[in-house]
């Protein structure tokens, strides 16, 4: 199984997910605009982030960016396929995805919808035993089963 450099980069999300706490939920749902795509400064600029890259290798580049006191790591793959098992490693630790081609932006939930609304994408969300006060909010812990 291919899975060391995903989830070493995996580990950087997880970071930052801790650092930034859980997020309560946002406002308004306007309509998204086109998903942008290219390369990770090309999306960062569309974002208005300066990114301050921590992985820069030849399957994934991520990068930790700022939105007013808020963090959220933005990631590009070399692959469809790298992205998604980035992804299904990723979200049994929680948090919120706003995912395009080949990128994808983790951090609470109102940091990653306001950014949905300058980047496109289609926001994903974590495991719900990870994700205390998000969309399910039943107190249920570890049911698995993949509800979303």
């Amino acid at each position: 199984m291919r899975v060391t450099r995903p989830m070493l980069a995996l580990s950087g999300a997880v970071a930052i997910l801790a650092l930034t706490g859980c997020g309560s939920g946002g406002k308004g749902e306007a309509a998204a605009p086109e998903t942008v795509t290219g390369s990770l400064e090309h999306i960062a600029a569309e974002a208005k982030c300066k990114p301050n890259m921590q992985t820069d290798a030849d399957t994934i580049r991520q990068a930790l960016c700022k939105k007013g006191k808020e963090k959220y790591v933005l990631a590009t793959f070399a692959t469809d396929r790298g992205q998604r098992e980035w992804l299904n490693g990723a979200k049994d630790y929680g948090g919120y995805y706003l995912v395009g081609r080949k990128w994808v932006a983790v951090g609470e939930k109102k940091t990653v919808t306001a950014l949905q609304g300058t980047i496109g994408g289609t926001m994903e969300e974590g495991s719900e035993h990870m994700n205390p006060g998000g969309s399910h909010n039943s107190g249920n812990h570890g049911s698995g089963g993949g509800h979303g």
